[in-house]
């Protein structure tokens, strides 16, 4: 496992992160209490030291896992959390205001069993609450040593943009991780996020970096995947990111298509793994979150690091796998000197 500076800091984060989103949850499909425990440990013994999970996740009962999974190691792991929904039924259950961050906050931090966060995330945008007292509560948690690092996801660029000229007016806290679905079949960050994050000292930690399960090359063009038994794009509803008529078109099957000719380049491999290794190559990339439910998964997953795409191999896939170049972006290239 190698492992990258956080943005600009010196904080290092293993190149691929556990995601603990479906630890906890009540469904079929999510992990068992003791296997999300083993594979924590299995984590960690490889030399991973990320670990993602949010306070909504499970309705507080990832939290809870991880806290448990990690007593006795809290030294070896940088523990990241987010804060913005619904907690609760309230008013106040839910948002970016001071009272629902710091409440919040103090929440996470009793179901992890620890005394600081080491990365907090803003999950999404609050509409209702002014801007400058979501950053000055998170500067506060920082100032208090309830933080070390803050992040965001799931902001608009401006938005992102506009955080950080606040934080830099004020003195504030600044975003130091920004967390965004990317894959080999969603690339839309790439029109604003990469530049952005790159220039302003920003790590991305990619979230989705399968599809949803797509990448992991086990569905066919012909046979939609059946309820309950084949994976997330199964049960996913229409209107959600990682839905199966999200996945199911020409262009990502192609994209199937050449990754099956780069693993035949490379015996032994899998999908999952040329997919995550494409991602650690990335501008920006600094660790990329693995949504994996078994230990199975965990394993193949885990031996992305040792594969080294060629060169041509990035090109290749970044070829079939690129989006459509939208306008002010295509009078940008076209003017590029």
């Amino acid at each position: 496992m190698k492992y990258r500076p956080m943005g600009a800091t010196g904080l290092l984060v293993s190149e691929l992160a556990l995601g603990a989103m479906i630890f906890g949850e009540r469904t079929q499909r999510s992990t068992p209490v003791d296997e999300a425990e083993r594979m924590v440990a299995r984590f960690l013994e490889v030399g991973g030291n990320h670990i993602d999970t949010a306070n909504v996740y499970g309705g507080g009962r990832s939290e809870e896992i991880v806290g448990k999974a990690i007593q006795g190691k809290r030294d070896q792991v940088v523990l990241a959390t987010k804060v913005r929904f619904a907690m609760g039924q309230g008013p106040n259950d839910a948002g970016l205001s001071r009272y629902h961050i710091v409440r919040s906050v103090e929440d996470s931090l009793r179901r992890l069993q620890t005394d600081t966060i080491d990365l907090l995330y803003m999950h999404g945008w609050d509409p209702l609450t002014p801007l400058e007292e979501s950053l000055r509560a998170f500067d506060d948690l920082v100032a208090s040593g309830k933080v070390h690092y803050i992040g965001v996801s799931n902001f608009k660029a401006w938005q992102l943009m506009k955080a950080l000229g606040l934080s830099d007016a004020h003195g504030w806290a600044r975003f130091v991780a920004a967390q965004y679905q990317y894959s080999l079949v969603v690339r839309d960050i790439e029109q604003e996020f990469l530049d952005l994050c790159e220039s302003e000292g920003i790590g991305i930690t990619p979230w989705g970096p399968l599809g949803g399960g797509f990448l992991s090359g086990k569905y066919r063009r012909d046979k939609p995947p059946e309820a309950p038994s084949e994976g997330r794009l199964a049960v996913t509803p229409d209107e959600y990111e990682e839905a199966w008529t999200k996945r199911s078109t020409e262009q990502n099957w192609k994209i199937l298509d050449r990754m099956d000719e780069v693993i035949a380049g490379h015996p032994g491999s899998t999908h999952s793994q040329v997919a995550l290794a494409w991602l650690m190559t990335r501008p920006a990339v600094v660790s990329v979150i693995m949504g994996v439910r078994t230990m199975e998964q965990l394993e193949d997953n885990l031996a992305a690091v040792d594969l080294e795409l060629t060169k041509e191999e990035v090109e290749q896939i970044d070829e079939v796998s690129s989006i459509a170049m939208t306008y002010p972006y295509r009078v940008i290239q076209s003017t590029r000197s």
